[in-house]
């Protein structure tokens, strides 16, 4: 083949390489516009793994690059006056120079044809005189830009100022992270050495720092003198250096995220920053680019034709880069809020930054550096009042938690899931064996199923209520049974089913009328669930004050049937959710609008409920955090101004949800997906919060906890495969110290005996 690659950065190069090494009789030619020795960054950031995969393809280019590397095993956080070090984290460093120098003697050596300070306007002038073209031509790529029709790319420009910068200061004992408070502003800088001279020393910050400062005003000698003064204790006298000097004025730019739809037209392909970008901050830009050149080579010469390779380089690189981009845009957004974190102790906060891609979980951190994450765990514990950690302290989902005067054995609690099988609101055989078993499970807490305060609050005809002597008695029978056999509380969560109500049960078809015997619905607005649904009545003043005394007549009979805390549901679209979201609310009365007059009635039941409620017994709130409806639902800002408001009226903890609101919701699923609301309404609005949503894991449990990303975490699904799932987890820990029945120590002794001969033969493998 005859192929040209535009672009001699890594990419291109190493695409240029792995071609002649599976066919010498291609012709390769790598075009590039600058010089042979040019380069804007400093150093990139490859793992030993990495290296690994370059070995298989060209031991000798992979030899070569190993001899130039500078390691570091250690992460170094300096915050607040503080330096936090972890180790085991395994990085690896090389001057981008360099490692263009080694790719063109490789190459050379390979017979490619390399052309430097070659301009060039389009990709379309070379694609007629040969059989491939390779777009490596990186962020600003004009190939991109002359085909964008056919890649549709999506490029999302992120919101912090950043520059790339050089030192001779030395960082060759960790890939180090400094936060530095200035006059303007909170200022941070990622450093890391890349040969035995020089280090990398990119420094970041908001729009407004930026803004505040003056930067864009600034020539590049003129940043780097500021830089030197904000970071003058980490620098040991050393300058910082710019090697931006094609660039004129300032050299600071936005992180643009770019994926495009398409990867190839024809017979031109996209490869590294052209097709794809990963945020500087995980390091991995050049080993995505040139793991894509190893594949794309690969598929060309095993695939019948490059339109079959370029289908399967699409199909099998996108995932790959759909993860690293997943991972790479959680720690993008961490930095881009970093001043949410800024009030954390900097143990926690260091823990934050550490797991902040979610790549690195709490366990993995263990295998990295136990005694590290131990102390953290120490400092955890310290935190919820336990005084004596010196011995081993326990994971963070197993240290106490104290709401007004109910004391949580821990962290975990059995999320609210639906039975359908009450029988006229009243619970049965069906719930004591479903809650005592979770109870007994070792949970902290289990909140039980929606209960509705009236009969057409119900959801459903097998829903649960408090609004008939019988329900008392028979929730006191749970209540009793929780209290007697098990150290967990128990929490009644109140809701009325509102536009939601009068369906089938969970089983049969969800959120479909009754197909007889339908009861009437109320809400804010008269706007069915779907089409299918019957029109709800819109609330007039006398509706609401009826259904706020159900509100408070359920609360004064959840008291009397022994509950140890309540929670009243604005979520998920039911009556009071109505009224919060913009899009289930059209009222024009001082109800509707804005969204103070959108949570003025359901304030208005939560603040009668809290009157009613006992002052030594904690309330929640559970709220949907997003409508998942881009421009017109709830959005997660409001979301932090609604929990404002619950804290305001002496709500206690704020039980953080999503969506279900509407039937036009676009929710982005994935692992624990709705926690990043529950981190944001904990850290902005300084509230209690409970985590939920596809949380499945006590590794899960344990890093959103250690982050400061929520008080307590909810658990559905996994509690209703298996109600002991708490206690699996602590033998999984090894943890001891969880509390079992009595009448289940033989089975208890037994699960940790083998745990702990799992775990032996585990480390003899």
């Amino acid at each position: 083949m005859k192929v040209a690659c535009l672009g001699g950065g890594p990419a291109g190069l190493y695409f240029a390489i792995s071609m002649k090494l599976r066919d010498p009789q291609h012709e390769v030619t790598v075009i590039e516009r600058n010089k042979f020795d040019d380069t804007f960054g400093w150093g990139v950031v490859l793992s030993d793994e990495t290296l690994d995969n370059f070995k298989v393809n060209d031991e000798k280019s992979a030899e070569a690059i190993r001899a130039h590397f500078a390691y570091w095993d250690d992460i170094a956080v300096h915050y607040r006056d503080t330096c936090h070090v972890s180790s085991g984290h395994g990085f690896c460093g090389i001057g981008r120079k360099q490692l263009l120098l080694l790719l063109q003697d490789r190459a050379r050596e390979l017979g490619v044809n390399m052309e430097f300070e070659r301009n060039y306007t389009s990709a379309k002038e070379f694609m007629g005189d040969y059989d491939l073209v390779v777009a490596a031509d990186g962020l600003n790529s004009t190939s991109r830009t002359e085909f964008a029709e056919h890649f549709k790319p999506d490029i999302d420009t992120r919101k912090c100022k950043f520059v790339w910068l050089g030192t001779h200061q030395k960082f060759d004992d960790a890939f180090t992270f400094i936060f530095e408070e200035t006059e303007h502003g909170w200022i941070w800088a990622h450093a890391y050495q890349f040969d035995d001279d020089t280090a990398t020393f990119i420094v970041e910050c908001t729009e407004e720092t930026y803004e505040a400062f003056g930067f864009a005003d600034m020539s590049q000698a003129e940043s780097c003198r500021t830089c030197e003064k904000i970071f003058e204790k980490h620098l040991g006298g050393n300058e910082l250096m710019t090697n931006a000097n094609h660039i004129r004025g300032s050299a600071w730019i936005n992180f643009p995220r770019v994926l495009c739809e398409k990867w190839s037209h024809e017979n031109l392909v996209l490869m590294g920053d052209a097709a794809a970008t990963a945020h500087f901050s995980i390091g991995s830009g050049s080993k995505l680019a040139m793991e894509s050149a190893i594949a794309l080579a690969d598929y060309l010469h095993s695939e019948k034709s490059v339109q079959d390779a370029f289908q399967k380089y699409e199909d099998e690189r996108r995932l790959e880069v759909l993860k690293l981009q997943s991972a790479a845009r959680n720690s993008l957004e961490w930095f881009e809020n970093v001043e949410r974190y800024l009030h954390l102790d900097p143990v926690q906060f260091n823990y934050s930054l550490l797991t902040r891609s979610q790549r690195i979980s709490h366990e993995n951190l263990r295998e990295r550096d136990a005694e590290w994450l131990g102390t953290a765990e120490g400092w955890f514990q310290n935190q919820a009042g336990v005084s004596d950690t010196d011995n081993a302290p326990r994971p963070p989902m197993f240290a106490p938690f104290k709401l007004r005067e109910m004391d949580l054995n821990n962290r975990v609690v059995v999320s609210p899931m639906a039975q359908y099988k009450a029988e006229n609101g009243t619970v049965s055989d069906w719930h004591l064996a479903h809650y005592g078993e979770r109870a007994k499970g070792g949970a902290g807490m289990v909140v039980v199923e929606m209960t509705c305060v009236s009969a057409d609050g119900r959801i459903t005809p097998g829903c649960p209520g408090l609004y008939a002597p019988e329900h008392e008695k028979a929730w006191k029978r749970i209540t009793s049974f929780v209290h007697e056999h098990s150290h967990a509380k128990i929490c009644c969560q109140l809701g009325h089913a509102g536009p939601k109500g009068s369906t089938q049960l969970g089983w049969e078809e969800m959120d479909a009328p009754l197909k007889d015997g339908n009861w009437p619905l109320l809400a804010a607005s008269p706007i069915a669930w779907s089409e299918r649904n019957q029109t709800p009545k819109q609330m007039d003043r006398a509706d609401m004050d009826r259904v706020k005394d159900e509100f408070v007549n359920a609360a004064k009979m959840a008291d009397a049937s022994g509950f140890d805390m309540i929670e009243v549901h604005c979520a998920h679209g039911y009556l009071l959710s109505s009224f919060i979201s913009p899009l289930t609310n059209k009222r024009e009365d001082e109800f509707g609008g804005s969204l103070e007059n959108r949570m003025r009635y359901p304030l208005e039941v939560i603040k009668a409920v809290r009157e009613t409620w006992p002052q030594d017994k904690p309330m929640s709130v559970r709220i949907s955090a997003t409508d998942w409806v881009e421009d017109e639902g709830l959005t997660p800002e409001e979301a932090v101004e609604i929990a404002r408001m619950l804290d305001a009226a002496d709500v206690d903890i704020c039980d953080v949800s999503a969506g279900q609101t509407s039937t036009r919701a676009q929710p982005v699923y994935g692992r624990m997906f709705q926690v990043p609301f529950s981190d944001r309404i904990r850290n902005d609005a300084g509230m209690k919060t409970m985590a939920v949503g596809n949380i499945y894991e006590p590794d899960h449990v344990n890093s959103i906890l250690m982050a400061g990303r929520a008080d307590l975490v909810c658990l559905a699904r996994p509690h209703l495969s298996d109600p002991y799932w708490t206690l699996h987890a602590a033998a999984e820990l090894g943890d001891k110290g969880v509390y079992w029945p009595e009448p289940y120590h033989a089975g208890r002794d037994q699960l940790y005996r083998l745990a702990e001969r799992a775990e032996t033969m585990k480390v003899r493998v």
